[in-house]
């Protein structure tokens, strides 16, 4: 800007009303009326509200409303039929883009809409309505503060202390998020309170709207931004004895006299956020009547905060580690296992294992079927319905049962090949395969009986897993509870430490030096790097796609991954290559698994031919 020029100084121009207040109007009315009657489409209703509130342009009739997002069929044709009946009782020359002076427009906030004594004030001192001298004019917007103890406070406290150790991966899982978390909370992150559809979890979309967390990828993945890692800093400080973070107490105050204007609706809010912003607004004197009123609930809750604050004191003193005598060994039993197919067979196998006393759980596994788990012991905390979630850590052991027929079934569909591709990538280092004789039904399935004993063999010599051949259901639940109790002593004097699936790579192998490893990934990340069908990277795809070559084992596509790790590189070699034959013999030479035999020229060829032949293949 030039020099010349004076600097234009002077209060911002107030944000214009909503266009389409009628339209407003009913949409609130609807939404209202859902909520009422606990309807979910009261969701829908407040989606709607939001996309007319960012709309700048009139609407003439409720079909234009359809370019807007959440505007569907349905609400356009209840918002047409009042519409008309608008215009029955107001004349068709009536106009529908403002309301009565006497109500400000539904979902905005109006200069005409505040109270009495405040335009009283404002006349008798102008100065203040300028925004001048005497410290009148707009208050300076409080800082947003989570409550100690509420669902955003354990939030940023728990995402801050993972970022804290060393080797952090600077984000977690929900469900690890969650149960970490559920130790700075007095409020359940799953469970909502009795007369109430909110949880603890609710906060998230409050701290994602202030921008403190950010939520990425699929699988969500939360870690704090900027401006969370230092508020986050404040509030583990805090938690330390040092000086507690405070809002500016006289906004609060004021925030609260905005709120008790009956003559405000404000629509700008998630629902998620109304009980922590109700309980933002409770003034100090109310809350102190509240506590002379309900003195003992308050007395339990303290004494509950208490147990969980001398909980978090002692993981916080193991340095985040699972002492000996603090957890249990879990089994995990995958719910497929237990249902459909033949359900007589299947319950027979949880009879088995109730009857053996062990001590297992029933969930979705993505990978496996069975596996086990280190779970913390929680005690109950008084005057809570639920004790706190324990953390878990899996086991290095992880079990895919098959019956001779689904065997054979797995090796004809191809999933036995790439199954045995994701039990090896899963992060478990002790894979076992257990295999259920079928005795003379095997004469009866459509691979003969010599082809599926060398595909076990194979599994075991070739592919590196642990075979366990077994005659029966019986049989399989018996050895599930030999290796839960054998696994219970083995671990049984053992420190586990959390460790992350990234950072495999750099962990020294100490089972070569003789020292049985206590490192563990927690059962949140197990099980969401192994889901299916999750976004994968181009060198997964190229993996399968190899892997769907006859004799093309996942060992062998390892290794020709780490020559090239893309199709477009694979390409680019073959390019390079001076004659046809230098092509067909590109692969040959590439070493694999432990015995580091040469892929081969056949398999050299076929992957060739299969990349490089122009029109189908014959």
């Amino acid at each position: 800007m030039p020099a010349s020029e004076p600097v234009q100084l002077g209060r911002k121009r107030a944000l214009p009303s909503c266009p389409n207040p009628l339209f407003l109007k009913w949409l609130t009315e609807l939404r209202d009326e859902a909520k009422e009657k606990g309807l979910k489409i009261q969701y829908t209703y407040q989606k709607a509200i939001n996309s007319l509130n960012k709309y700048p342009l009139p609407l003439q009739n409720a079909k234009e409303a359809k370019i807007l997002q959440n505007f569907g069929d349905g609400i356009c044709k209840i918002l047409d039929e009042k519409l008309q009946r608008y215009y029955r009782e107001n004349g068709p020359e009536a106009s529908i883009h403002c309301l009565a002076k006497r109500a400000p427009p539904p979902g905005r906030l109006d200069n005409n809409s505040l109270a009495p004594s405040k335009k009283k004030n404002a006349a008798e001192d102008p100065a203040k309505d300028k925004g001048g001298g005497g410290g009148g004019g707009r208050k300076k917007k409080r800082e947003y503060v989570p409550q100690k103890r509420s669902g955003g406070y354990a939030v940023l406290c728990t995402l801050y202390r993972q970022s804290q150790i060393p080797g952090s991966k600077g984000y977690m899982f929900k469900m690890e998020l969650q149960t970490e978390a559920q130790l700075l909370c007095d409020k359940s992150f799953t469970v909502p309170e009795l007369g109430s559809k909110y949880t603890a979890w609710s906060s998230v979309s409050t701290l994602i709207q202030k921008n403190l967390v950010t939520k990425t990828h699929n699988p969500a993945r939360y870690s704090l931004t900027e401006e969370g890692l230092a508020l986050a800093e404040r509030l583990e400080s805090a938690e330390q004895g040092t000086k507690a973070p405070e809002g500016d107490r006289e906004e609060e105050e004021g925030e609260k006299e905005e709120g008790e204007n009956p003559g405000v609706v404000d629509l700008t809010c998630s629902d998620e956020d109304d009980d922590e912003k109700e309980e933002e607004r409770i003034h100090p004197a109310e809350k102190l009547s509240c506590a002379a009123q309900t003195g003992s609930e308050v007395d339990e809750r303290s004494s509950a905060g208490k147990t969980q604050d001398s909980h978090t004191a002692t993981r916080k003193q193991n340095g985040g580690c699972l002492l000996p005598g603090t957890y249990d060994i879990i089994l995990c039993v995958d719910f497929i296992e237990t249902t459909g197919g033949s359900h007589h067979r299947k319950q027979e196998l949880v009879k088995e294992l109730q009857r053996n006393r062990v001590n297992f759980d029933i969930r979705k596994l993505n990978v496996g079927d069975f596996l086990w788990v280190a779970r913390e012991k929680v005690a109950p905390v008084p005057g809570q319905l639920r004790a706190p979630v324990g953390r878990e850590l899996v086991l290095d052991y992880v079990i895919e049962r098959k019956r001779m027929d689904d065997l054979c079934g797995s090796i004809i569909d191809g999933r036995f090949r790439e199954q045995k591709f994701r039990l090896k990538r899963c992060g478990l280092r002790k894979p076992v395969y257990l295999v259920e004789e079928c005795g003379t039904a095997a004469s009866h399935l459509s691979l003969p009986e010599t082809t599926l004993q060398q595909a076990i063999v194979n599994t075991q010599v070739v592919d590196g897993f642990f075979v366990k051949r077994v005659q029966d259901v019986r049989e399989s639940a018996a050895y599930l509870t030999v290796m839960t109790r054998y696994l219970t002593k083995l671990y049984q004097n053992c420190t586990l430490t959390c460790r992350s699936r990234e950072l495999e790579g750099d962990l020294v192998d100490e089972e070569e030096r003789g020292i049985r490893s206590c490192s563990l990934i927690s059962f949140a990340e197990f099980n969401h790097g192994a889901i299916k069908n999750k976004c994968q990277t181009v060198r997964e795809v190229f993996a399968r796609q190899l892997m769907q070559i006859s004799g093309l084992s996942g060992d062998k596509a390892a290794a020709i991954l780490e020559q090239y790790s893309t199709p477009h590189s694979l390409l680019t070699a073959y390019e390079r290559c001076a004659s046809e034959a230098e092509k067909e013999k590109l692969l040959s030479s590439i070493r694999y698994g432990k015995l580091k035999r040469n892929l081969g020229p056949a398999l050299s060829r076929t992957v060739y031919q299969l990349y490089c032949t122009q029109g189908a293949l014959s």
